[in-house]
């Protein structure tokens, strides 16, 4: 294969990949509550995905790839539906810290089941094999991106 062949390759993936995002998102919102947005979804699985219990808002912000200005949206709507906590930083005062609540788990959880009906229509024809096979590749390349983020 040349290089100019393997830059196409690359770049109709990479094309492939962005198509599938957005195509997930707007099935994805379609599916979750009124009251939940894809983003807030995102920033409840960020926590249940990292394991992590507590991050700034800036971090999260940095993590989504969105300004301060809309990640603080999006949490200030998600602590009014009491699914995270937002309190002071311990370690300096001017600083916050975001933490799941407890309802903010619950949230996630029926949001993923509601998209299960979905993923059963998908296995149907992908199967769970092609999942499989191609998320050594989808961890990789994720992994790459965001090391070069930063």
């Amino acid at each position: 294969m040349t290089e100019e062949e393997a830059l196409t390759l690359a770049f109709q993936a990479l094309s492939e990949i962005a198509i599938i995002g957005h195509l997930a998102d707007t099935a994805l919102a379609q599916t979750l509550p009124p009251e939940l947005s894809v983003a807030g979804f995102g920033v409840l699985n960020h926590f249940a995905r990292l394991k992590v219990e507590g991050e700034s808002p800036a971090r999260l912000a940095r993590a989504f790839q969105v300004t301060k200005g809309a990640m603080t949206y999006t949490l200030q709507r998600l602590e009014a539906q009491g699914y995270v906590r937002i309190d002071p930083d311990p370690r300096d005062a001017r600083a916050k810290i975001v933490r799941p609540t407890r309802a903010g788990e619950r949230a996630r959880a029926a949001a993923i089941a509601r998209v299960h009906p979905g993923l059963r229509a998908m296995l149907a024809v992908v199967g769970a094999e092609e999942f499989a096979r191609a998320l050594p590749f989808l961890i990789k390349l994720r992994q790459m991106l965001d090391a070069a983020r930063n």
